[in-house]
C-alpha cells in the first residue's frame, strides 16, 4: 500500500551518521561524490559531469522529498544519498496490503568498507516501524553489485525473488535480487 511520505522533517541520527532533507546548501558535496567513477552505476544512475546535473537531479530531491542526504558526523558533509519511495513491493499483489517503501541508497567510495550505510539501514528501518508504524521495507541490488547484496543480507532482509530493471538514464537492463522487510522479521531479530 503506498502512502505518502515527506522527509522534510525527519531526522534521523546514529553514532556517526545524521540523516535529513536534502538542501540546496549540499550542492557540492553531492557533486563530490556523484562524480566519481563507479558510486552511481552500481544504482542505475548515471556518473555526473557537471555540476548543472547534479543541480537538477538535487532539485529533483527537493521536489519529491523522498531522500535523505547521509551526513558523517565527524566530516560534517553529505556522503551519500538515502531514498524511501514506491517501487515493486507496492506492485506485487501479495504485498499491496502492506504499508512499505522501497530503499534506495548511494555512499561515497571514500565511505566504503566501514559499515556506515549498514548504521543507516538499520537506523532507517527502526524508524520506520516505531515511528511511522510501516508494516515492510523493500530492497534490491543488481546482481553485479555484490557489496550492496552483502550490506543487505546483514541487516537481516529476506530475499524474494530475481528480478530485471531497466535504467532508463543508462539505457541498460541489470538483473536485480529483490528482498523485503517485515516488521515482524525486524522484531524478531
Amino acid at each position: 500500500m503506498d502512502f505518502p511520505l515527506d522527509v522534510t522533517n525527519i531526522t534521523i541520527e546514529t553514532d556517526r551518521l545524521l540523516l535529513r532533507a536534502f538542501t540546496e546548501a549540499d550542492l557540492d558535496d553531492f557533486f563530490a561524490y556523484a562524480s566519481t567513477p563507479g558510486v552511481l552505476e552500481p544504482a542505475g544512475a548515471p556518473l555526473h559531469t557537471s555540476i548543472e546535473r547534479t543541480r537538477m537531479v538535487l532539485q529533483s530531491f527537493l521536489e519529491t522529498k523522498d531522500r535523505f542526504a547521509i551526513v558523517h558526523k565527524v566530516d560534517t558533509k553529505v556522503i551519500g544519498s538515502f531514498g524511501l519511495y514506491n517501487d515493486w513491493i507496492n506492485r506485487e499483489e501479495a504485498y499491496q496490503h502492506l504499508k512499505a517503501k522501497n530503499i534506495g541508497y548511494v555512499l561515497s567510495k571514500d565511505y566504503w568498507g566501514q559499515g556506515l550505510m549498514l548504521e543507516a539501514v538499520d537506523a532507517v528501518l527502526a524508524y520506520g516501524f516505531t515511528t511511522l508504524d510501516m508494516d515492510a521495507f523493500s530492497i534490491e541490488h543488481f546482481i553485479e553489485n555484490p557489496q550492496s547484496g552483502r550490506v543487505i543480507e546483514k541487516c537481516g532482509f529476506t530475499f524474494v525473488k530475481e528480478g530485471t530493471y531497466h535504467a532508463k538514464q543508462l539505457d541498460k537492463h541489470f538483473k536485480e535480487r529483490r528482498y523485503i522487510m517485515t516488521k515482524q522479521d525486524w522484531d524478531a531479530r
